[in-house]
């Protein structure tokens, strides 16, 4: 899914405050070649118990809501493995948010693998409205190269029949799939798989993990962290299951390319979503294409709130749920320039492309490259995005035509092969 997991708030007045809830931490039952988070189990100590407590999740729900200024309070639980805490974790979380219903809109969305799912667990979510992000990277061959269990087996099964749960009871759901290495060589495989099985939004997400590198192996971490911005020796060596820039920006394309013929109002892709609300001038609606970060933080199972799911390492931590609120955290962070050094930082390069807005220099962790001029800072898939973006200007500005004359952007497959005129005249 998103992943609900990375949408960004760009001014706390008008658009609040954004949580990231790990009530297992990285506890998982999976142990997926790519994760990044498993490993942060060396941050918490061997002794630790990898489950939010009644007293923290009971602070934490409260401190969101009060702390909320906008009249919708999205909770997003993900891992690790949430599923592994149990329904009634769950139905307590629902129980604790009851008393504020009257004063907010309150929301739950849940990320998970989906093994773990059953009748039970489906009715528990259809009942309570929670949007589900389902963990699914394509066909067998592709999901199980990378998605395996403690024992080394594939799980495409079991994440199946999590799925067709879901779809029995009529969950709302989408699926987050991951690009790594060798699934961006299977585009139209992969989104084909899906169409198939009746999956309607889905969400594309790119792995890049560096190899580590000083800070992480003092840590006792395999993978490196966020690369420090304007820092010239940043290790630039990635994991082999990491994915080629250009063989993602192609795999997008050719996704595209089908979806704008076949598919426009019948599959959302959400990264082709985002593509388009750029280009008519809209924030970003996810953080790695805003201009600035910082208001989305993460809050660990025991109550520690760090800058973002991708910096949960010391130096980044803002304060804990049970002695510090929310609105605080958030300023510490931006404050630290940990929000406003995405936009400030940007190489010159970046900051004169053509494709700025919609790109905005992706999320900081993966600007480790340096541009044709040796200066640091450009992200790793800035060849993939620049690619991609300039790829698809042509259709977006058929969409926004068609979003000026008030018609439907289906009517954009009339038009992939020809002119939009034709298509605006028979209206």
């Amino acid at each position: 899914m998103s992943s609900p997991e990375n949408t960004t708030l760009n001014s706390q007045a008008a658009h609040g405050l954004h949580v990231v809830a790990k009530p297992i931490g990285p506890a998982c039952n999976l142990n997926c070649d790519y994760c990044f988070y498993l490993e942060k189990h060396a941050l918490f100590g061997p002794g630790e118990k990898m489950r939010m407590s009644d007293e923290v999740l009971r602070a934490f729900i409260s401190n969101y809501i009060d702390s909320q200024p906008t009249p919708v309070v999205e909770f997003v639980w993900q891992g690790g493995e949430p599923t592994l805490l149990g329904l009634d974790f769950f139905k307590k979380v629902v129980d604790l948010q009851k008393p504020y219903v009257r004063k907010k809109t309150i929301t739950n969305s849940l990320q998970t693998n989906g093994t773990l799912l059953n009748d039970e667990w489906c009715s528990f979510l259809k009942k309570n409205n929670f949007m589900v992000g389902l963990s699914l990277d394509g066909p067998r061959e592709i999901h199980d190269r990378y998605r395996r269990d403690r024992s080394g087996n594939g799980t495409f099964d079991e994440v199946m029949r999590g799925l067709k749960l879901l779809q029995k009871h009529r969950v709302e759901y989408n699926v987050m799939a991951c690009v790594a290495h060798d699934a961006a060589k299977h585009p139209l495989d992969i989104y084909h798989f899906f169409k198939d099985e009746g999956v309607e939004f889905i969400q594309f997400t790119p792995i890049v993990e560096r190899m580590p590198d000083d800070t992480a192996a003092q840590c006792g971490l395999s993978l490196a962290g966020p690369a420090e911005l304007n820092s010239k020796t940043i290790s630039t060596e990635v994991t082999p299951w990491t994915v080629n820039p250009r063989e993602y920006g192609e795999f997008l394309i050719a996704i595209y390319e089908e979806w704008v013929r076949c598919d426009v109002g019948q599959v959302f892709v959400m990264n082709f979503e985002w593509a388009l609300n750029a280009w008519i001038g809209n924030p970003s609606p996810v953080c790695i294409h805003a201009k600035q970060c910082g208001r989305s933080v993460v809050i660990e199972h025991n109550g520690d709130v760090y800058a973002c799911d991708h910096c949960v390492y010391p130096q980044h931590r803002l304060g804990n749920i049970a002695a510090d609120n929310l609105p605080d955290m958030v300023e510490r962070s931006i404050q630290s320039g940990f929000g406003i050094a995405k936009e400030t930082a940007l190489p010159h390069a970046c900051k004169s492309c053509d494709v700025l807005a919609a790109c905005r220099g992706g999320c900081p962790k993966h600007r480790f490259m340096t541009t044709y001029n040796g200066e640091p800072g450009l992200h790793y898939l800035c060849p993939g995005y620049k690619k991609f973006f300039l790829h698809i200007r042509k259709y977006l500005r058929g969409m926004t035509q068609l979003l000026e004359h008030g018609l439907p952007l289906s009517h954009i497959m009339q038009a992939a092969d020809g002119p939009l005129a034709i298509v605006l005249k028979d209206r």
